[in-house]
Parts: C-alpha cells; structure tokens; sequence
C-alpha cells in the first residue's frame, strides 16, 4: 500500500458471501448478461494488444476482477440485495466500464495507452464503489468508502489471479485511482453561499491534489515509475468517474435525481415525507449547478478531450433546467415533499426535452 489509514476495513457479509468469481458467476446468473457483453466486446476491441500469453493471462485476471467487483456492488448495494443504492449500484460500472471507455478509446486511439494501462481502468471502474456504508472519515482527503474500497479491491486482485510483487503497478494505480475519486463535495458554512476561488482549490475530486498527498506520504514517488503512471491514471479515472456531466442531456439529469434519491435515503429521509422538500430543492438546483459549474473539473487532458464537448453542450441546459424548476415550484407554491419537487423537476425536464 502506498497510501497508510488509521483504519482497516475488513471483508463483510458480503465479501464472505462472494469469496470468489465461481460465486459471483452462481449469484449474478443472468443478471450478468449485460457485463458479459461488455467484456465480450472490450476483448474483441483489444485485440491487437494481446501479443504475448502474459497479456492473455492479464486480460483474463481483469475480466474475473470486473466480474467479482460487479457482483459484490450488486448484493451490496444494487439490485440483487436488500440495500439498493440508486446511483452507487452495478449499474454505474457498466458505465465507466462500458460507454465511457468506449469514448476515451474513440477519442485517444486504441494505442494512447498500453494494455495495463487500460485494464487498471476497468479494475477502478469495477471497484472504486464497492463500499458505500463507512462511518465519514477523511485522511489526507480521502474517504472513509474509497479507503475501504482500497482494500477490498487489493483482495480482489489477489483472488483474481494477480501478484502483489508482478503486479504491484496495477495494485498502486488502483490504490491511487480509488483515492483520488475522493469527491469533495461538502457545502460551504452558508449553505449555498460560497466562495468561488476556494472551491476550485478544495473541492472536487482529491485526483487534482493527489501529487500533493503524495508529496507528503512519499516524497520519492516521482522517481518511481510506476507511481508517475499510477498518478497519471489516477487524473484519467477522476473524469470516467465523473463524465456524466457529459453524457445526453436527458441522461446527466436522470443520473443527478439518482443521486439525490440515494442522499436522501442516506440521510433517513423519506422522499414523501415534508422534510426532504427544501434539501431536495436544493440539491437539484443550486447543488447541480454548484456541482457542474464550480466543483467538477476535467482533470486530465484525455479526460476533457473526450468529454469536453459533452459538457459545455450541457451547460446552457443546465443553466435552463435549475432556472425551470425553481419557477415551476415558485407557480406551484413552496413544495410539501422532496417527491413533488422530483416531479416538478422531471416535468420541467420534460419541456426542454421537447
């Protein structure tokens, strides 16, 4: 481990009820067609980096690690358990793993980045969300679910097939591309009354501050290769992990009221209950243009080559879709339940979707 916590996190229910990929395969059935698919089709699309058997052996090990990891989000948050997450689920890996990278490999080339490069991608998007439930704790930045996620990912890979001495690159980039998803996004002490400046330099994801965390924790890093690459890919990981600020318009807004129902339901809140009206107001309008327009930025030059254009043909959208809501419950009168205010958003999504 590069990084050191106070804190270990050990395996749960659900990592002893998955100990390997023979029962992630028997639980997920066919609810993995999906994630079959997408690894039937990423080998077929990496063909020409497989020139050596060890490269074959690579690929299949990731394939067995996304596999495991996408099972384990499943139970534990997803749709074959009790606890469902309605944005941190196996839904979201299908799509850093699948839509995404497929736009990075459209925009960069099948040969910007060597076959390990683009399995240590796969292993993140499978594995960066494995925990959701931790008690908060930031140290150094990170949180208390990314550092857990750490370790149970490590465990994966040895699972999987990987070696902590052959493979201690890819065990350092998954390391550093799961902290550095890290996302800041507390509000200010005034709510929605912030400070621009400050924002952009604390907020957001620790990717942008890693070399900073890195300085401190090891100051050698730099003359190590395989922490520069780590490092580079932790930036390229941030932006897959966030590039929904990029996808279809109607697609960003539907991912924004999946968070906002897992916060709420964090936060002990029923979505039908008079409490939750005001943060869920807030949340899909100040907090979305906060989000996109002051936390959220591209930390890689892939990143913002791919999704770039994606993101400044949302903004105005955006811009339209806070102002929209806001006036509809101003016409409507203040809102009794975070659920009218979700409809209220979706109808006015719904216009400018027209």
């Amino acid at each position: 481990m590069i990084l050191q916590f106070p804190q270990h996190h050990g395996a749960d229910e659900t990592e002893r009820r998955l100990p390997d990929v023979a029962a992630a395969r028997a639980l997920a059935g066919d609810a993995s067609a999906a994630l079959e698919a997408l690894l039937a089709r990423r080998r077929e699309a990496w063909a020409s980096l497989l020139k050596l058997p060890a490269d074959e052996a690579l690929l299949r090990a990731t394939e067995d690690a996304v596999r495991l990891g996408h099972a384990r989000l499943a139970l534990r948050h997803g749709h074959l358990g009790n606890d469902f997450h309605a944005y941190h689920n196996e839904g979201h890996v299908l799509e850093i793993c699948g839509e995404r990278m497929d736009r990075l490999r459209e925009c960069l080339g099948l040969q910007a980045l060597g076959l390990r490069e683009w399995c240590a991608l796969m292993l993140f998007g499978a594995c960066h969300d494995l925990r959701q439930r931790e008690a908060p704790q930031l140290v150094d930045g990170v949180g208390a679910n990314e550092s857990a996620s750490i370790e149970e990912s490590q465990r994966i890979l040895d699972i999987c097939g990987f070696s902590r001495e052959r493979d201690a690159d890819l065990y350092a980039a998954l390391e550093l591309m799961i902290a550095g998803s890290t996302f800041d996004a507390r509000p200010s002490p005034g709510g929605y009354q912030y400070n621009a400046a400050d924002l952009v330099q604390s907020g957001g994801a620790l990717a942008s501050r890693l070399d900073q965390v890195l300085d401190a924790r090891c100051p050698d890093w730099r003359s190590r290769p395989a922490l520069v690459v780590a490092q580079k890919l932790a930036l390229i990981a941030a932006d897959l992990d966030t590039a929904n600020v990029a996808e279809p318009f109607t697609k960003f807004a539907t991912t924004a009221e999946n968070l906002c129902r897992e916060r709420e339901m964090l936060s002990g809140r029923s979505l039908g209950a008079g409490e939750s009206a005001l943060p869920v107001l807030g949340f899909l309008t100040e907090g979305q243009d906060r989000f996109f327009f002051e936390l959220h930025r591209f930390q890689s030059e892939a990143g913002l080559a791919a999704f770039g254009p994606g993101k400044e043909a949302n903004a105005p959208r955006l811009k339209a879709l806070c102002i929209g809501v806001r006036a509809r419950i101003a016409v409507q009168g203040p809102p009794q339940t975070g659920q009218q205010v979700i409809e209220a958003y979706r109808e006015t999504l719904a216009d400018l979707t027209l």
